[in-house]
C-alpha cells in the first residue's frame, strides 16, 4: 500500500464515489493500472487548530494500519477527509466504521463543472439576470 502525495491525485479520488461517517469521509477512486492501493489522508483547517489537526491524521492513518488489507479493492486511490468528530469518537468505533465504509457500495456522486450556476432551469441566461 502506498500513499497519495500529488494534489492531482487527491483532485481525482474527489471526484470519486463517497461513503460518509460521523468521523471521517472514505473517498474512493479505481485506477487503470496495475499499481498497488494508494490511501491519502487530509484534515482542513476548519476542524481546529494544527496540533488538533494532527491529532485527526494519525487517528486516521493508525486506523489504516490496523484495518486488513484485503478489506481495501486492488486498483484503486482512496482519501480519508478527516472530521472533528475524530478527535472524540472511540478509537474501537472508528475502526468498524472504517471496515463498514470499505464494505459499504459507495455513493457515486461525479463532480464536473456545473453550468448555468444559480439560474433556474429551462430559463436562458439573458433573462435570469437582475436588470441594473
Amino acid at each position: 500500500m502506498d500513499r497519495l502525495r500529488q494534489r492531482a491525485d487527491f483532485l481525482a479520488v474527489a471526484n470519486g464515489a463517497r461513503v460518509n461517517s460521523p468521523a471521517f469521509v472514505l473517498q474512493s477512486r479505481h485506477r487503470d493500472d496495475q499499481g498497488p492501493v494508494r490511501i491519502g489522508f487530509t484534515v482542513t483547517k476548519k476542524n481546529g487548530n494544527a496540533p488538533e489537526r494532527n491529532r485527526i491524521r494519525r487517528r486516521l492513518r493508525e486506523l489504516v494500519k490496523r484495518l486488513d488489507p484485503v478489506s481495501m479493492q486492488p486498483h484503486h486511490d482512496y482519501v480519508l477527509v478527516g472530521r472533528r468528530d475524530a478527535l472524540s469518537r472511540d478509537f474501537a468505533t472508528m475502526l468498524d466504521d472504517l471496515r463498514i465504509a470499505f464494505s459499504k457500495p459507495a455513493r457515486h456522486t461525479a463532480r464536473g463543472p456545473s453550468k448555468g450556476r444559480g439560474r433556474k432551469p429551462g430559463v436562458p441566461a439573458a433573462a435570469s439576470r437582475k436588470p441594473d
